[in-house]
């Protein structure tokens, strides 16, 4: 994209010769501000866009992953990248963050986390009225109907939810189940949860690794108490496993919950782990509403194999992205945001040239005559 930031001509209205064109130009300074589930590839989307935009970047990376940001600009510098050009400054949200978010030289802020948080950033952005962007939270739904190849399905729903030990922002947290293929779903769902291998991350046999802080160990074993306290039945999971090889470090077992109502706390906010909510319902009219009935909007999966239904559906679900017969198929060729408190505007594609760059108007005029109004 860096040498192919265009411009336009447009016509004139005016009577006589003219030219009209609008110059699309850097912003300036633009502020990254990402979360640690992702850190490296999210420093990657806020940084490369952004620079092929011609901008400058201050990243502020989580406090609790900042390493590898911290690398990327020491991979900058021995690529010969001018001083100033990609900056990293560590630090917490409270301070760090805030005042990137509000400093005046600042000229747009793309960030990435919890919703709270996301409204803050826009909140401190108003100081200098700075562009923002905010990938935010989600409770995306995973719906799978019954005309499916049921293994193939929980092959689709197991990557939606437990890649990266649920700590994914598109996580297909809510799956719908239509009701002749509900049983037996779960019985495979929890068959293949309960036999994932836990274990070190840098074991190559591993299939999931801990949970990122001791604080979100007791997040998501508070949300596993709360959906039992309202009527949930929880199938398998719900804690840390038994052994001395997980003393060291926040694992948790893979939890699937069945007879959820999607008006329960479990189903309507974001846990950010390995908690499968797993809903039952009768018809398309049924499970499109309660996929929508809900504050976010960043993602969505159908599992079918009615691809009128299937396209039909993905122009009504309320959702940034919809997967058919897939999940997490994340394209840099695609534009990615979300709906409501998902945040706005978009990340990645090339309508993300609209987000980090600002236009100008000119006008030329050609003609011979003058066109003095106040002869």
């Amino acid at each position: 994209m860096a040498s192919k930031i265009q411009g336009e001509v447009n016509p004139s209205m005016m009577p006589g010769e003219s030219l009209n064109y609008v110059l699309r130009e850097p912003l300036g300074v633009v502020g990254g501000i990402t979360p640690w589930n992702g850190p490296l590839i999210m420093a990657a989307w806020k940084t490369a866009p952004a620079i092929a935009c011609g901008n400058a970047v201050v990243l502020k990376p989580a406090e609790v992953s900042p390493m590898s940001a911290l690398e990327l600009a020491k991979l900058f510098q021995e690529a010969g990248a001018p001083d100033g050009l990609f900056n990293v400054v560590p630090g917490f949200g409270p301070t760090a963050g805030a005042a990137l978010a509000a400093h005046p030289d600042v000229d747009k802020i793309a960030f990435t986390g919890e919703t709270t948080t996301g409204q803050e950033v826009a909140r401190g952005a108003i100081s200098n009225l700075k562009l923002v962007t905010l990938e935010l939270g989600g409770k995306s739904p995973h719906i799978i109907f019954d005309d499916v190849d049921v293994d193939r399905a929980v092959a689709n729903a197991m990557f939606g939810i437990f890649t990266n030990c649920g700590q994914v922002c598109t996580s297909g947290s809510r799956i719908f189940v239509h009701e002749k293929i509900h049983d037996q779903f779960v019985d495979k769902l929890v068959a293949r949860a309960s036999a994932i291998r836990i274990g070190d991350p840098f074991d190559p046999m591993t299939q999931l690794g801990p949970l990122v802080s001791q604080e979100q160990f007791d997040r998501v074993s508070r949300y596993v108490k709360i959906g039992q306290e309202e009527g949930a039945k929880m199938l398998c999971g719900g804690k840390k496993p038994a052994g001395e090889q997980y003393a060291r470090g926040q694992y948790f077992e893979p939890t699937v919950f069945v007879d959820v109502d999607n008006k329960m706390r479990i189903a309507q906010e974001e846990i950010f782990g390995p908690v499968a909510c797993v809903l039952k319902f009768s018809d398309e009219a049924d499970v499109l509403a309660k996929a929508n009935d809900i504050v976010y909007g960043l993602a969505a999966g159908i599992q079918t194999n009615d691809l009128k239904r299937a396209h039909k559906l993905a122009r009504r679900l309320k959702a940034g992205s919809v997967w058919i017969n897939t999940y997490h198929r994340i394209e840099t060729s695609c534009p990615f945001g979300g709906y409501k408190m998902s945040g706005y505007g978009r990340e990645n594609g090339v309508g993300m040239v609209n987000y980090l760059t600002r236009t100008k108007s000119v006008a030329v005029d050609l003609n011979d005559f003058v066109m003095d109004l106040f002869a």
